[in-house]
């Protein structure tokens, strides 16, 4: 199975749309094969979610994602697992031992704008109007 985790510094990223790098973590048989890091292919609507979907990962593991982003995984039957904090090697080993839980997302509306997002334009937002604040 692989695994893909929204990533920072090597911790998980609080904001998934906005994190620098997706680390996926491949597991068979009870144990990590392969531990590979990637860089975010760009935000923009459904984006995210395709990449990851084309990496082969079955789950997501975020610290915060909004409900449009859950929709477009559940589309590619990717499982979201949100409200996760701490560094990659930590929720790895829980991952291996079945303790990780998810919670609440940590990513709240407007709570990217440190990471740039009021400062993304995106075609869709000349379609649809929308605009960050």
């Amino acid at each position: 199975m692989k695994i893909a985790i929204s990533s920072d510094s090597g911790r998980v990223s609080a904001h998934f749309g906005r994190a620098p790098t997706f680390t996926f973590v491949t597991i068979e048989d009870g144990k990590v094969v392969e531990i590979n890091e990637l860089p975010n292919p760009g935000h923009s609507i459904g984006n995210i979610p395709a990449f990851i979907y084309q990496q082969g990962a079955k789950c997501i593991i975020t610290g915060g994602m909004g409900p449009k982003a859950v929709d477009f995984f559940n589309q590619y039957n990717i499982e979201v697992i949100n409200g996760v904090q701490g560094k990659i090697e930590d929720v790895i080993k829980k991952i291996l031992d079945g303790t990780l839980e998810g919670g609440e997302g940590l990513c709240k509306p407007g709570a990217g704008k440190g990471y740039g997002i009021d400062k993304i334009h995106t075609e869709a937002d000349d379609m649809f109007g929308h605009q960050h604040h």
